[in-house]
């Protein structure tokens, strides 16, 4: 079992460097896949923006996303997903695994399920790969009167989410533990989330700070996803970077809602709401 950032290494790099991004993304829509048991099928679309072909691999693997101690979220990856695991990496396959996308084209990835026997039902979990290899990026710096170019061959790959789901599936969550304290300029909230039900709860978590006259004074608003339990950490810049002593309210409230899917991806589930009472001496 490993824990990995959930982009991969590669991919953060690219994003960190506007150079390297474009000289190797390959954009893929939707940032989600679900697949229904009925249609044991689904698609994905696959576009090279770039100027220069890009090998293009797709591949699937276990894994789920969990929070380290600090409250950030990784991506844990099982190589060997045991019988109690819902694993759908196995049986899940891409149409076409491999080809040369060449600039401004577009491919469709067609994706397909081949589930064992009476499988019961549930929801099952898979990451998809999608890795994208171009031509080399120009190493500045490097000082050499031979004429030799130094270049770097890099992969960017982007892992999405795939859930496949049979039968009927329900999701909730369960809300305990939230606290709050000024960190530096910010406002750090910590809140320990557990799914209930038989699916992933896949949603956004929302929060409001309100000062002792009922202002509100600081907001946030952060995706979140729970497949067993996490505790995440989210932040929120205070006015003027402090906060006066006094009395201040803080509200929070997770949701099946996200605006990054599409609204039929999501299972729907009442929302959970916790507040706090915070005393600034």
């Amino acid at each position: 079992m490993r824990t990995l950032r959930p982009f991969g290494l590669a991919l953060a790099a690219a994003l960190t460097t506007p150079a390297l991004a474009a000289a190797q993304g390959v954009l893929v829509a939707p940032h989600a896949v679900v697949i229904d048991h009925r249609t044991r099928s689904g698609s994905l679309s696959l576009y090279n923006p770039g100027d220069q072909a890009a090998e293009v691999s797709l591949s699937m693997f276990f894994g789920y996303p969990v929070t380290d101690s600090s409250g950030n979220f990784d991506l844990r990856t099982v190589e060997r997903p045991g019988a109690n695991m819902p694993s759908a990496a196995g049986w899940l396959e891409a149409f076409p695994k491999r080809m040369l996308l060449q600039p401004k084209e577009r491919q469709t990835v067609r994706l397909l399920a081949r589930p064992p026997q009476g499988l019961p039902d549930g929801e099952y979990w898979a990451r998809l790969v999608v890795a994208a290899k171009a031509g080399s990026v120009p190493v500045s710096g490097v000082n050499d009167s031979s004429g030799i170019t130094v270049g770097l061959n890099l992969e960017v790959r982007t892992v999405l989410p795939l859930q496949y789901r049979k039968g009927s599936v329900a999701t909730s969550v369960r809300a305990s533990g939230l606290s709050a304290g000024v960190e530096g300029d910010s406002l750090a909230v910590r809140l320990h989330l557990v799914r209930q039900g038989t699916a992933a709860y896949i949603g956004t978590v929302r929060g409001a700070l309100a000062d002792g006259s009922g202002r509100t004074i600081a907001t946030f608003s952060s995706p979140v996803a729970v497949y067993y339990e996490v505790d995440p950490r989210f932040t929120t810049a205070l006015p003027g970077g402090k906060l006066p002593p006094g009395p201040y309210h803080l509200r929070v409230e997770v949701t099946t809602e996200r605006e990054d899917l599409a609204p039929e991806t999501l299972l729907a589930a009442r929302p959970v709401r916790d507040s706090l009472e915070l005393h600034l001496p």
